[in-house]
């Protein structure tokens, strides 16, 4: 969905409303700050006028206590201002970045398995970040740009209403006729350039996956030549950019000096008609000369909002996202497991059937196996025990409750699930394996690993159960992996075990050692162990084989 600037903008500032008192402050101080600055000029003014005799309004001396006063009052509101926005942008990135994640974990897995992992990264990384510019730079001037221009449009006024006029359309003109045209002009290649730059960073993340393959076939020459014409196209983008920066900067000064112009000219030609008056034609061509400054800040946005809005959009679109599977907060706590039962269970993913018509029931206290062919849909099948995915038609039945009316942590914690490529997270062994039981003893995580056939190799280790593994677990070989993968199922405790292909990447001593173990330790659990090899499917007391789209 893409959103015009004035929405994205309405949108990103309705985040702010639990800090809106501080904005007040930032506004506030801002304004007052800026008018402490034009009158600096402006009494300069008067001064030049009174050493030579053509004003009589101030003295010197009162001038230069004034004009002392307001530059010691300028440099504090400044502070106060910048301090207040920066606070403001800061506290909102945080808020933010829990806000995308807890987005992520609602969208998570459905929505995020086959998605670009370099462009989600982006996303949470430089596109939050460049939103710091929007809160901190870009607010507050809208505001203060508005106050400030009535302020000084009322005090040019005040010398002549054709002046007051003048200065008002000056204002209108800088600070919202150039920004609402130039805006347009770059929209969409900002849009691209963000794009496009989480493209590149997903392209440098599977080439960093992928070096040793890379490497030993030779294939380091194609992808570099492939991240140089990604790095081109970034780059060309940047530069539409910045022509169009220096476009809208160019106009934007043309403005200025022909606004200040338009004020000395009149005010010439009125002095003219009533007695010429230095006084009415210096100090409103000096007031209209110095006050562009907050609406020059809000012609200057447009410059930088072009990136700036694309990735508040593309934030907006994450928060908006809808989850394929809604969490379940208000329904059955407290369930004793007692079987599974699949009802007319009918799957597809976009359109593509996978089950149809799908009847199956598990019998507690008991080993089941699923074999098949790849693609019948035995992975699946277990993903929809999670309730990773909902089904389409049917029901899904845990204890005689349909999964959909138990809560989400319930469902989880009575369901422990291993997976054919086991996550490992950049920590000590004992952490990644603590993750399926947090408040566990040291005792029970070698528990967990000596039934997993795991304790031995982490003796082994420089640290032991404290040593750190790489960064997804590259320090691992692919059995080590799915043994922490079996470790934490143990730890989980959980009643209801589902194992998709847990002894592939296993030897036949250690896959012979973790089956025995897995049977030893089902009593009282049910166990749902799916493999395409019948040496695995051996411990099973029934074994199902799945077809194209029935179970027999």
């Amino acid at each position: 969905m893409r959103r015009s600037g004035i929405r994205i903008m309405a949108e990103l500032i309705g985040l702010i409303a639990p800090l809106i008192h501080v904005m007040i402050l930032a506004i506030t101080t801002g304004v007052l700050g800026f008018l402490c600055a034009i009158f600096i000029t402006i009494f300069g003014g008067y001064a030049i006028l009174t050493f030579l005799g053509l004003s009589s309004v101030f003295t010197i001396k009162a001038i230069f206590i004034t004009v002392l006063v307001l530059a010691v009052s300028r440099g504090i509101l400044h502070y106060i201002e910048q301090l207040s926005n920066h606070f403001i942008a800061f506290k909102l990135l945080a808020l933010i970045r829990d806000k995308i994640f807890k987005a992520l974990r609602k969208l998570s897995p459905a929505k995020l398995e086959g998605r670009d992992k370099g462009n989600l990264i982006a996303l949470i990384t430089s596109d939050i970040e460049l939103l710091e510019v929007f809160y901190a730079h870009t607010i507050s001037p809208i505001a203060i740009g508005v106050l400030t221009s009535i302020i000084m449009t009322i005090f040019i006024g005040s010398f002549n209403i054709i002046l007051g006029a003048i200065a008002l359309l000056g204002y209108f003109t800088i600070g919202f006729i150039i920004p609402y045209f130039s805006s347009r002009f770059g929209k969409n290649d900002g849009m691209a350039y963000r794009d496009n730059f989480g493209k590149l960073n997903s392209y440098f993340l599977d080439s960093l996956w992928g070096i040793k393959e890379i490497l030993q076939f030779g294939y380091g020459e194609k992808r570099s030549k492939n991240i140089e014409s990604k790095t081109d196209d970034l780059m060309h983008l940047n530069e539409k950019l910045k022509k169009y920066e220096g476009f809208i900067s160019g106009v934007t000064s043309s403005a200025v000096s022909i606004f200040t112009l338009a004020v000395l000219i009149t005010s010439i030609i009125i002095s003219k008609d009533t007695n010429l008056n230095f006084t009415n034609i210096i100090i409103p061509t000096i007031a209209m000369a110095s006050s562009f400054g907050p609406v020059i800040a809000l012609s200057s946005l447009s410059n930088n909002l072009f990136m700036t809005l694309a990735s508040g959009e593309r934030v907006l679109n994450l928060l908006a996202e809808k989850p394929v599977v809604e969490e379940v907060y208000n329904g059955k706590k407290d369930l004793a497991f007692n079987g599974v039962e699949c009802e007319d269970v009918y799957f597809d993913y976009e359109g593509d059937n996978i089950l149809n018509d799908y009847n199956l029931n598990i019998e507690p206290n008991k080993i089941i196996g699923i074999s098949g062919k790849s693609g019948s849909g035995k992975s699946t099948l277990l993903k929809l025990f999670m309730r990773f995915w909902d089904i389409k038609k049917g029901n899904i039945k845990i204890s005689d409750t349909n999964i959909k009316d138990i809560n989400t942590d319930t469902l989880r914690d009575i369901e422990s699930y291993v997976t054919q490529e086991t996550s490992i997270f950049k920590d000590t062994i004992e952490n990644n394996i603590k993750i399926a039981n947090s408040n566990a003893t040291h005792e029970e995580v070698v528990e967990a690993c000596k039934k997993a056939s795991l304790h031995d190799f982490i003796m082994t280790l420089p640290n032991g159960y404290d040593t750190n593994v790489g960064e997804l677990g590259d320090t691992l070989s692919g059995g080590e992996k799915q043994r922490i993968g079996v470790a934490r199922s143990f730890l989980h405790k959980a009643p209801f075990i589902l194992l998709d292909e847990p002894t592939s990447n296993l030897d036949s001593l250690n896959e012979a050692v973790i089956l025995k173990s897995i049977k030893d330790n089902s009593e009282n659990r049910t166990v749902v162990l799916v493999s395409h090899k019948l040496s695995t499917l051996n411990i099973a007391d029934k074994i199902y084989k799945m077809k194209t789209d029935r179970v027999s």
